[in-house]
């Protein structure tokens, strides 16, 4: 299975990940690391991306993705995939690909971002953000003000994970 946890800037999207990774004992991939230098310029920036900018940057993440299914090999993938157009190119097996929707309020996530540093996303880009967000409908939603443990325990739950 691969796990997509996804959602807007600062909602946990590494925290989660990274813990489910620890927990399951599963590989944890940023999809931030594998976007192009040109769309890291950008964002640091404050310049919101585009579809066109973010349509190599969801190739790669999509190759990833069926090349860890060709393996039979589960992973983690911490991706905005903020549209379902791009949810759609991700889900190359429903079978074998989940969406984790982790969701919050803009006030919460704008206090997340005002704490974080050493990231290169440019905080005044949540407002595009949440604008372009399409919830999804065929997500599993966990909401972001539990605890990291407790919402790696419920999205194992109930997608019946295990390590």
């Amino acid at each position: 299975m691969i796990l997509i946890l996804m959602g807007v800037t600062g909602c946990g999207k590494t925290t989660i990940g990274k813990q489910l990774a620890q927990e399951l004992n599963w590989p944890f991939y940023d999809g931030d690391d594998f976007h192009p230098r040109a769309n890291v310029e950008k964002m640091r920036s404050g310049i919101p991306l585009t579809d066109e900018d973010r349509d190599p940057w969801l190739a790669i993440l999509q190759n990833l993705i069926r090349e860890k299914i060709g393996a039979r090999q589960p992973a983690i993938l911490a991706c905005s995939a903020l549209k379902q157009k791009y949810r759609d190119r991700l889900q190359v097996d429903p079978q074998d690909v989940r969406f984790v929707f982790l969701q919050g309020d803009f006030d919460t996530i704008t206090q997340r971002l005002a704490a974080r540093t050493n990231h290169y996303m440019n905080p005044n880009l949540l407002k595009s953000q949440f604008e372009a967000l399409e919830e999804p409908n065929d997500a599993l939603v966990v909401n972001i003000d539990a605890t990291p443990e407790a919402m790696s325990a419920r999205i194992k739950t109930e997608l019946q994970l295990q390590g």
